[in-house]
């Protein structure tokens, strides 16, 4: 019953946890920021796999135990134990193989970090704005029901309400591992506030999930930002034209995939805290180059594994929202559920389930595990 050859991939994967558990509490090592955060997180990862797997053996070990009673023993009541514990530990063997076989898949390193979460207004003028705040709402909402901080860095509002374009960070733990899946077109079709002869309209707004960069994943030389500072604009406040919190960051930055540079501009009036803003503001710095830098190695998985379901492509219509009907239909996996009001109250989960189970599928016939 024991899959030979797994077990023998588990015995690599054990031994090499045990060395980590020694490795972090090496002091040489946690002197070394670098090593120990890379190998504290190796640890966590692993973690998983290491108990599912002693799970596992142990299940194997109850069915040769319960076997060798049912070969030897000829007590009635005995046997019958054995029977159930031999039942019992072949019927959750299957299931515990086939996590097991997820848990072997190289899991996206980028998974576990924060998010920076943009949502554009497309097609559709006016509508479409309104339509980009729509989803900032179901995001907010739905990110405070896993209970993750989001914070907006910047914000561009509509002539009509909503955003033309709109900037979120979002941290908490695995927040891009699951936000990822919500990159794409969003479609939208419904009567408009703004319609007079009650038609239906077809509107677009832009997401974008990028994983948020920590300070050790790009080199950037600080000494070359060029900052200025200026005065927020907005409603209300005695901070507000008469307090320079507003930050305006300037960077030239040489793409490595290019050879060209380019200047990087970013500003961020989050908070009236000027210190607080250029830190969200570099933050952001961070992010964008990042994602510049990694962008090869996202095309080069995405051709690899043409998965439909978390590909990153921001060009691709991923879900209609249409409102006459009340329903949602994700056009990746062809799933349409009726709860349109519910889900754009945040309660998106269900969907992001299904992308996950038909993700973990494409990996599993990718791997042939």
């Amino acid at each position: 019953m024991a899959d030979q050859s797994l077990l023998e991939r588990l015995d690599g994967i054990e031994g090499r946890f045990e060395e980590i558990s020694t490795l972090i509490t090496d002091p040489a090592v946690i002197a070394d920021m670098k090593r120990y955060v890379r190998l504290t997180k190796e640890y966590k990862d692993l973690e998983k796999l290491v108990n599912t797997t002693r799970r596992y053996r142990q299940l194997l070990s109850n069915v040769e135990e319960a076997k060798a009673v049912l070969a030897s023993e000829s007590d009635a009541e005995m046997r019958e134990m054995a029977k159930d514990q031999l039942d019992e530990a072949a019927a959750q063997i299957p299931e515990v193989e086939e996590d097991i076989k997820l848990q072997l898949i190289p899991a996206d390193p980028e998974d576990g970090k924060n998010a920076i979460l943009e949502i554009r207004g497309g097609t559709g003028g006016d509508e479409a704005a309104i339509f980009a705040g729509d989803l900032c709402k179901m995001y907010m909402k739905y990110c405070e029901s896993k209970g993750w901080n989001v914070a907006v860095t910047s914000a561009s509002e509509g002539a009509a309400g909503g955003y033309k374009e709109i900037v979120l960070s979002v941290t908490g733990e695995g927040v891009y591992g699951i936000l990822k899946y919500e990159s794409g077109v969003h479609r939208v079709q419904r009567v408009p506030a703004t319609e007079t002869q009650g038609r239906v309209h077809t509107s677009a707004a832009t997401v974008a999930v990028l994983p948020e960069a920590e300070a050790f994943d790009v080199e950037i030389n600080e000494g070359e930002i060029k900052w200025d500072t200026f005065r927020s604009g907005g409603a209300g406040g005695q901070n507000v034209n008469k307090v320079e919190s507003g930050v305006r960051l300037r960077y030239m930055w040489k793409n490595p995939n290019t050879g060209e540079t380019e200047e990087i501009l970013i500003e961020c009036t989050e908070t009236r805290d000027q210190p607080k803003n250029k830190e969200r503001a570099l933050s952001r710095l961070r992010t964008f180059i990042y994602d510049k830098e990694h962008q090869k190695y996202i095309d080069d998985i995405a051709s690899r594994r043409k998965t439909l379901v978390s590909t990153g492509d921001r060009s691709a219509k991923i879900r209609t929202y249409n409102y006459p009907q009340g329903r949602i239909t994700d056009h990746r996996i062809n799933y349409t559920i009726y709860n349109l009001q519910s889900f754009v109250d945040g309660d998106i989960q269900d969907v992001i389930d299904h992308l996950i189970v038909a993700e973990n599928a494409e990996k599993l016939k990718a791997a042939e595990l």
